[in-house]
């Protein structure tokens, strides 16, 4: 049988090269982060290289497995345990399935800790990751809770005035309660503390800078405009929204019977990108902030919290990525106020608004990316022109870097990791290789680690091919 299809359809797994009966720690740590995120699979038989070594005995290393996850894990996740053949040889295959009651906790040597995934690891999560999984099995959102603050000292002024421009409907007294600001208890929620005029909560707030070239490095003039917008979230989106109006330029294309307008950024991406970072922003995150970096040939949105099931968005085709609300009442109160599409279909919206500008932005196409706490949405500029590019033809490529020339000209935002886990060289071989590239001007970064992108100067050939 293929390992490929032990693995299945999980995206989460980890290899075992043998079951570590005297240090359950070692694999259990990864049931806890499995069920405590979107499931996932241990192969106990099998190297970290892939290949099966097999287990003496099957049978008694699935009764320590099952005993282990009885006596050591709380609650109890739901598993299945399985052994199979492959290559004439035992494995097991345990499947956790992902859990409803979070968080799920490994108790031993005196501990009891719950574990998360990040990467291709399972690590001890932190106050802020383990406030997240109670609320989750909990099944009570953030935004629904009490909030400390009291509704007597809040005022909705901008709500009220917003909601009669856009929908034409006043907002009356009976609405705080069915729109989620206050409960049935008459206590203000959080998202009620959000949506307030002078929202009281501190780290609901936006930072907006119109950087000076393509980096953040510093120069004679680091930043053309910069700006800190606090208060309640409807008046984050629309000042947001007129910084990068301000700090974009209209520009139009002569078509044969017509002209096209043609934006430095689509309006519809932007608000779409704007309201996407407000609403599914992690706010048990208090020590950030949603962030738009304006640079000459793009705009990157920052907001604090990844994906709700712990996916890459990378990896996802971001076309068809199911609507998941982190935070469903404010969510509810920007459709109300047709803000969004209840539906959830705002990365669509993005992609679309650059494809109606596909005949001049020479293939600009928006790039989203998530991490275990961050998520990013990056817009490029439909106006600006690479200038001085070098068209040098270079032979002097191996095959391992012409794979990777390959998969950046695909993907400009690949990281050396995944390069790594696609290519199944490690990741210092993959950073040998990328500054070996770098250093013969094939290519080049632009933009920062986290939210840069690779650019191929040269046309290329390996050395193979000569």
């Amino acid at each position: 049988m293929d390992i490929k299809k032990l693995i299945g359809e999980a995206t989460e797994y980890d290899k075992k090269e043998m079951l570590e009966s005297k240090r359950p720690k070692s694999w259990l740590k990864s049931v806890s982060a499995f069920a405590n995120g979107m499931g996932g699979k241990l192969l106990f038989g099998i190297d970290d290289d892939g290949e099966v070594v097999g287990l003496a005995d099957c049978e008694k290393d699935c009764e320590i497995i099952s005993e282990a996850i009885k006596t050591k894990m709380d609650p109890i996740p739901e598993i299945h345990l399985v052994p199979e053949t492959v290559d004439g040889k035992k494995i097991i295959v345990l499947t956790v399935f992902p859990g409803k009651e979070t968080p799920y906790y490994y108790i031993g040597d005196g501990n009891r800790q719950a574990f998360v995934r990040i990467g291709n690891e399972s690590v001890i999560a932190d106050r802020t990751a383990i406030r997240r999984l109670v609320l989750k099995g909990a099944g009570t959102p953030y935004d629904s809770l009490p909030s400390p603050f009291e509704y007597k000292n809040m005022a909705f002024t901008k709500l009220r005035s917003v909601c009669k421009q856009r929908t034409h409907n006043d907002f009356l007294d009976t609405d705080y309660e069915s729109w989620g600001i206050i409960n049935e208890n008459g206590e203000l929620t959080n998202a009620g503390a959000l949506i307030a005029d002078e929202s009281p909560v501190r780290h609901s707030r936006v930072f907006c800078t119109r950087w000076n070239g393509l980096t953040k490095a510093p120069g004679l003039m680091d930043a053309i405009d910069d700006a800190e917008f606090s208060g309640s979230l409807i008046s984050l989106l629309q000042e947001a929204i007129a910084f990068v109006a301000r700090n974009s330029k209209k520009a139009w294309k002569k078509l044969p019977d017509d002209r096209q307008e043609m934006p430095e950024y689509p309006e519809r991406a932007v608000l779409e990108s704007c309201v996407n970072a407000l609403i599914h922003r992690d706010y048990l995150d208090y020590g950030s902030e949603v962030h738009i970096d304006m640079f000459d040939d793009r705009l990157e949105i920052y907001s604090p919290g990844g994906m709700m099931d712990g996916t890459m968005v990378q990896n996802l085709d971001v076309l068809s990525v199911p609507s998941r609300r982190r935070n469903p009442v404010i969510a509810d109160i920007f459709n109300r106020l047709h803000y969004m599409d209840r539906r959830g279909s705002g990365f669509k919206k993005i992609v679309e608004d650059y494809q109606m500008y596909a005949n001049v932005s020479n293939g600009a196409k928006p790039v989203f990316k998530s991490e275990l706490s961050s998520f990013f949405i990056t817009l490029p500029n439909l106006q600006y022109v690479v200038k001085d590019v070098v068209k040098d033809v270079v032979k002097d490529v191996v095959k391992e870097q012409a794979d990777i020339l390959s998969i950046m000209a695909e993907n400009p935002t690949v990281t050396a990791v995944e390069l790594a886990s696609m290519l199944g060289l490690t990741s210092r071989h993959i950073q040998r290789l990328i500054k070996d590239l770098v250093e013969k001007e094939i290519i080049r970064r632009e933009g920062g680690r986290k939210l840069g992108k690779w650019v191929i100067l040269k046309e290329y050939s390996t050395k193979d091919s000569e």
